[in-house]
């Protein structure tokens, strides 16, 4: 069946696997519960947004220890568009973001029509360079974005400690990081705004989805109006809705449907989250110290992978993924450097990217493998390549 993939960069990328193919890169996790409770919500008043929405938004609150409103959209960019407006980021605002990342964390940049600042990666984690950020944070930032790679927490005390200098609010697109922590706080109580998707292939998924959280209270009426079109949704609903709208809003609502399946792997998200981490601390231990690799991975003790990607550097990239393949093993490359896409209009260097451009790989982890496959694909990888 085919997969759920971001798109290849290189043009010798090699073409999606089959499941029954071997081992692919990625599969979508569907909760025992899905099929039911999304069949019940097909038979009510309600498919689109309704009262499953809401009741998603509290038991995400509840279960992921979430500090602030939570607001279920239909995309983890729609999250991220009203958390750049809800912060104030205007036409002409600068903002510090990641050069490594999906573009979803900063096209919506541009649709405000601000300027992303792009920030080189860290070599070691391949998230944000704090020193880079330090750098190029100044007097025209108007805020700091940051993205918690593959599910290893940034490092957030320097971030915040950044932006404190400058005074101005940190965002964290924590697309990876579902269940991730910092310092024994979960993502998502860390800074004024954080994003989650629940795309088709992320730890929780609503078929396509995602959730804003903000920990300013006072912000939750004007984010609920920005995600419907600027009305008040519960006045209308009423009848007591004055046909007025003050604000450009947006329809970035969730539907009932995908709250239906994001409830029902609420259920089950500790399960899934453990198989993920025992994935990843396999990894570690097989691969730990093998010749012409690299994990992507500080072990910084204060951060708690979240383990939706395992990620390592590797020397002859191409002829690793070769031999993996070769053994019915996928791999690839999920996200790319944003300079490189013309619509940014980048023209500055990043020395630590280049770096590392060619030879980050991303091996298979999901819950339609066990320990065993990653026991298979670390025995190809030992045997060198």
């Amino acid at each position: 069946m085919p997969l759920d993939q971001k798109r290849a960069s290189d043009k010798n990328d090699l073409p999606l696997m089959a499941m029954d193919e071997g081992i692919v890169l990625f599969h979508p996790h569907m909760p025992a519960k899905g099929p039911e409770y999304v069949a019940h919500t097909l038979g009510t008043r309600w498919i689109g947004q309704g009262p499953k929405v809401d009741a998603f938004e509290r038991e995400f609150r509840a279960r992921m220890r979430q500090a602030g409103p939570c607001l279920a959209v239909g995309s983890g960019t729609d999250a991220l568009h009203l958390a750049y407006l809800l912060a104030g980021i205007g036409p002409g605002d600068e903002v510090a973001t990641p050069l490594f990342t999906c573009t979803a964390t900063n096209l919506p940049l541009l649709y405000i029509g601000a300027t992303p600042r792009f920030v080189d990666v860290d070599p070691v984690t391949l998230n944000i360079s704090v020193e880079d950020l330090a750098r190029k944070v100044g007097p025209k930032t108007k805020a700091i974005v940051c993205v918690h790679y593959g599910g290893l927490p940034c490092d957030m005390d320097a971030i915040h400690a950044i932006a404190r200098r400058w005074g101005i609010p940190v965002i964290e697109d924590a697309a990876h990081a579902l269940g991730g922590a910092y310092d024994g706080k979960p993502v998502g109580a860390l800074s004024q705004f954080t994003m989650y998707s629940f795309q088709a292939i992320k730890h929780l998924t609503t078929g396509d989805g995602g959730l804003l959280t903000f920990t300013d209270e006072a912000l939750e009426p004007l984010a609920r109006r920005l995600r419907w079109f600027g009305i008040n949704r519960e006045d209308k609903q009423k009848g007591v809705w004055e046909n007025d709208i003050k604000e450009v809003g947006y329809k970035y609502q969730m539907t009932d449907i995908g709250a239906a399946l994001g409830l029902a792997g609420l259920e089950e998200f500790d399960a899934t989250l453990a198989h993920r981490k025992a994935l990843y601390r396999r990894y570690v231990e097989r691969l730990s110290g093998c010749p012409g690799l690299r994990i992507v991975d500080d072990f910084d003790p204060r951060k708690e992978h979240a383990a939706w990607l395992f990620s390592i550097l590797a020397e002859r990239r191409r002829d690793l993924q070769l031999k993996l393949r070769e053994r019915r093993i996928e791999s690839g490359q999920t996200h790319y450097r944003n300079d490189r896409y013309s619509v940014f209009g980048c023209k500055e260097s990043f020395p630590n990217m280049d770096k590392v451009d060619d030879s980050y790989l991303i091996l298979p982890l999901h819950t339609k493998i066990g320990l065993a496959e990653v026991d298979m694909v670390c025995d190809v990888i030992r045997e060198g390549w």
